[in-house]
């Protein structure tokens, strides 16, 4: 029987004893993928706004610190990963300087503020999560995403999945900015990618994927 990934509960009891995880790819390798689309976010009145959904036990916050990227707001719904995410960040850099927030990412009205809007919202993985629990939960958080995104602004989303945004009702236009291999066990195994997502708001009326 797979975890109930979707499940509050699950997350609750795995993070009693959990202190640090990566999902799918390394945050350092993430970064890299990452990093390069967020330099071209515009700096004209702030340093650029980023939200990372389902920080988890991850240390990615930790590179958003520590490559200059201090206005990021990590959420969990579990209030056990968000007190490791400070934790971390204090371990790191002997202060806490990022904002940590317990929310549902298919219920980010409840908790953001109306006009709290985002240059980039980040996921590694959370999206694969949550779409255990099926389409309606994942629709609501695309369009919680879609709400809290300045104009012009980005969503970069890690998955296991091919085919993860191809859901009708999307507001997004998706690319596929990376397909990275994972490790063989034998030589004869088949090739299984991860993939990285660019989505932008969607515009004259109808989503598409594309490769880059």
């Amino acid at each position: 029987m797979s975890p109930d990934f979707e499940k509050q509960s699950y997350w609750h009891e795995r993070f009693k004893s959990e202190t640090l995880f990566e999902w799918l790819e390394s945050s350092e390798f993430f970064w890299t993928l990452i990093e390069p689309v967020l330099s071209k976010l515009p700096r004209k009145e702030h340093p650029p706004r980023i939200l990372q959904l389902g920080s988890g036990t991850s240390d990615l916050h930790t590179y958003f610190r520590r490559n200059g990227y201090l206005d990021v707001t990590n959420v969990d719904y579990e209030p056990l990963a968000i007190e490791r995410g400070r934790q971390m960040e204090e371990a790191c850099f002997g202060d806490v300087r990022m904002k940590y927030m317990v929310a549902d990412v298919t219920q980010l009205d409840n908790d953001l503020r109306e006009n709290h809007k985002f240059d980039a919202v980040v996921d590694k993985s959370t999206v694969d999560a949550v779409s255990c629990g099926g389409n309606t939960p994942f629709l609501r958080m695309a369009s919680g995403v879609r709400k809290y995104l300045v104009e012009g602004g980005i969503w970069v989303s890690l998955s296991y999945s091919s085919s993860r945004f191809n859901v009708e009702g999307l507001p997004f236009d998706v690319e596929i900015l990376h397909k990275i291999p994972t490790p063989k066990l034998s030589e004869f195994d088949p090739v299984i990618y991860h993939y990285c997502y660019l989505l932008r708001p969607r515009r004259l009326g109808t989503s598409r994927v594309t490769m880059v």
